[in-house]
């Protein structure tokens, strides 16, 4: 799991020897789970899966944890087990931007703190930044409450990625010989519970009223700003209260979709039932 462009995909490929599809920069092609190829480590036949990211370009949030959620129960009730999750963390990004943070507090919400012992925290693109600047990122990411101390507190660790195929399965080795969990999702929708009354979609709930809110705001000050702007041709002005616009249309076709997710989640997870069993054959 992690961001979009965070090396999930490219991670997963080096590992397994799979050709899954790679989006271009920041923008996503990852638009359900992916599964590589088996393969072995430290003797164990291993498959990764690639999930799209909660700032995935093409998804609404409402749709990956749809997505998600679907196919983690389904790979569940097939026998299949997690031995653990992987978070993809770039060391070359000079800030965690707002998108990036909500990815993580949902991440953290899916897997819930019972399962962060078998989490790891993966940095890449060392490659990218000095070294100083590195290890204080690095740092910073294993000290503060909003990244990663949370899970490293209750035994996740950190580990750091060089690209090569050695170093994938180095990381792979740390989490084969662990129990398999049951990720907090994955708990809750097989009791019974409502994919709207889950953890993560409660979080998720909060991020868009949140999201919402402010945007209200900020589009009420453009439109404040839009006669004076018209009068005088500024474009620009204009322009920022287009773009307002669309985000705005976003978050309501966001609340949209989640005030019918639990019918859609209960579709997608027929579709990937039926796409497992058929791939069984």
């Amino acid at each position: 799991m992690g961001s979009t462009g965070s090396g999930k995909t490219t991670f997963i490929n080096l590992a397994s020897g799979s050709e899954l599809r790679i989006g271009s920069g920041l923008e996503s092609c990852t638009n359900e789970v992916q599964t590589s190829l088996p393969f072995k480590v430290g003797g164990k036949q291993v498959v990764l899966l690639d999930t799209p990211g909660f700032d995935d370009t093409s998804l609404t949030d409402t749709d990956v944890l749809k997505i998600i959620s679907a196919y983690l129960v389904a790979m569940n009730k097939q026998g299949a087990r997690l031995v653990g999750v992987i978070y993809m963390q770039r060391i070359s990004d000079l800030k965690i931007g707002g998108s990036a943070r909500r990815d993580l507090r949902m991440f953290q919400e899916l897997c819930g703190e019972e399962a962060y012992e078998n989490v790891i925290v993966v940095t890449n693109m060392w490659g990218t930044v000095s070294e100083e600047d590195g290890i204080a990122r690095e740092a910073e990411l294993a000290s503060k409450d909003i990244f990663y101390k949370p899970i490293l507190e209750r035994k996740g660790r950190m580990m750091r990625h060089d690209n090569t195929p050695k170093s994938a399965h180095r990381i792979l080795e740390e989490l084969v010989q662990k129990e398999p969990i049951v990720l907090r999702i994955q708990r809750e929708l097989a009791e019974g519970v409502d994919i709207t009354q889950t953890a993560a979609f409660r979080q998720l709930d909060r991020e868009l009223s949140e999201m919402a809110a402010q945007h209200q705001k900020d589009l009420e000050k453009l439109k404040s700003e839009m006669a004076l702007a018209e009068q005088e041709m500024d474009e620009e002005t204009q322009q920022e209260l287009a773009e307002k616009q669309k985000v705005e249309d976003d978050l309501r076709k966001a609340q949209t979709q989640a005030s019918r997710l639990a019918s859609d989640y209960q579709a997608e997870l027929r579709r990937i039932e039926e796409k497992l069993h058929v791939r069984e054959v």
